[in-house]
């Protein structure tokens, strides 16, 4: 995934309601970061879901700073805005 090209991508329409965790317990996606199975378990549904690239997107916009956006961790999403602001 190219995450320099997310920056272009359209966040503004109802891309959420496409995604793989629709209808799926949000709870889901906030594990814990030590409990390395329930993390696994938010991104092997992010791993197949249409609209990743626009959730990563998202999730970088608004700078959401817990959970599992676009199939990233916490600490991948600090990275790539470490990387945006360091370029």
């Amino acid at each position: 995934m190219d995450v320099d090209a997310l920056a272009t991508v359209d966040t503004s329409g109802q891309w959420y309601l496409h995604g793989a965790c629709r209808g799926l317990d949000a709870a889901i996606f906030y594990p814990d970061p030590d409990i390395v199975e329930d993390v696994a378990r938010a991104l092997a549904v992010c791993a197949g879901c249409d609209v990743r690239e626009t959730c990563l997107a998202h999730a970088l916009g608004r700078r959401e700073l817990t959970g599992i956006w676009g199939g990233t961790t916490e600490r991948e999403r600090r990275q790539v805005l470490r990387r945006r602001r360091s370029a």
